[in-house]
């Protein structure tokens, strides 16, 4: 094992894999948008490597890190066809802190397996509670199949928390809705600020809802105070008078590089530094520690100082 660091002692103790770079929705801040998102639009799980390299892959990297937390992202990673498989493996490990991200499209059917296999957490991405908003932004309908895998995931015992991306423009007026909705069940949610990802790298203030606006449409229905932020965290919280947390991920306007401790891990095998960096740092076929010591250190140098600054790169091949 090394200790890996750099000079703001900076550590990689969370590793995001992405799994799959398929997604069933289209949401407009992660694909292009003047597509019809056809099938030979997506790219496949056939082109990312077996779940056992996967596997060992991350072995490897918990081997020299000491991870503390494995998250899994894609895509949509619901669609991984060796999910509950990868889940188990990574367990073993050791890795208790187990957690995943999702749409939720899926999700009311496999929320128990998922709790057994070792899930502990998980990031419910919702955008909309009006059915026709939610349409214009992921470009898909069901958004009462996710409310049940919601519910379906609480009762397996998972940890789940709501992921909004608020979007000028398109669903604004969702926060306030999408805020009650999380507070009825006791949930924790957090809102997004758009990020300058992929076909958005260089014109996202289209779109851009910041924080303070964020603040603002909720204060004309709550009283809050803001929470203290743990280390390494994303996300800024507040709480209600009434005793319910939300939180605000404000890359943008309140930016969290300092203490970052996220390593991705995408379903070719690539790792990267930081969603800023379009340049993937290959750990398939690594045999010596020193080797994956070197990888690793790259990564490290990939990481923001001050701010993230986008990527072309899609969050579809990266994960979020």
């Amino acid at each position: 094992m090394v200790e890996l660091r750099d000079d703001f002692e900076r550590k990689f103790k969370t590793l995001r894999v992405s799994l799959i770079n398929t997604c069933n929705l289209g949401c407009v801040y992660c694909t292009c948008g003047t597509e019809d998102l056809k099938e030979n639009h997506l790219l496949t799980q056939e082109k990312g490597i077996s779940a056992h390299e996967l596997s060992a892959i991350i072995s490897n990297l918990h081997n020299t890190l000491q991870l503390e937390t494995v998250r899994f992202t894609g895509g949509e990673p619901l669609l991984y066809k060796d999910l509950l498989k990868i889940v188990s493996s990574v367990k073993q490990l050791g890795i208790n802190d187990l957690k995943i991200t999702t749409n939720g499209l899926l999700l009311e059917n496999i929320a128990a397996d998922l709790a057994s296999a070792g899930i502990t957490s998980m990031n419910v991405s919702l955008d909309a509670i009006d059915e026709d908003i939610f349409y214009k932004v992921s470009r898909r309908s069901g958004i009462h199949r996710i409310l049940r895998g919601i519910d379906k995931a609480i009762e397996s015992g998972i940890d789940v928390k709501i992921n909004s991306v608020v979007m000028k423009g398109l669903n604004e007026d969702q926060v306030l809705p999408l805020l009650n909705f999380a507070f009825s069940r006791n949930l924790r949610i957090r809102f997004l600020e758009i990020m300058a990802m992929g076909h958005l790298f260089g014109q996202s203030e289209k779109h851009f809802f910041s924080q303070d606006e964020i603040l603002s449409l909720i204060n004309t229905r709550y009283e809050f105070t803001r929470q203290l932020r743990k280390n390494s965290s994303t996300a800024n919280y507040w709480k209600t008078e009434e005793g319910h947390i939300f939180g605000i991920v404000a890359n943008e306007s309140e930016p969290f590089c300092g203490d970052c401790n996220r390593l991705r891990l995408d379903s070719l095998g690539n790792i990267y530094g930081c969603l800023s960096s379009n340049f993937p740092i290959s750990v398939r076929n690594v045999q010596k520690d020193e080797e994956l010591t070197e990888k690793l250190q790259v990564a490290m140098w990939q990481k923001q100082t001050v701010k993230f600054t986008g990527s072309s790169l899609s969050m579809l091949n990266i994960g979020g």
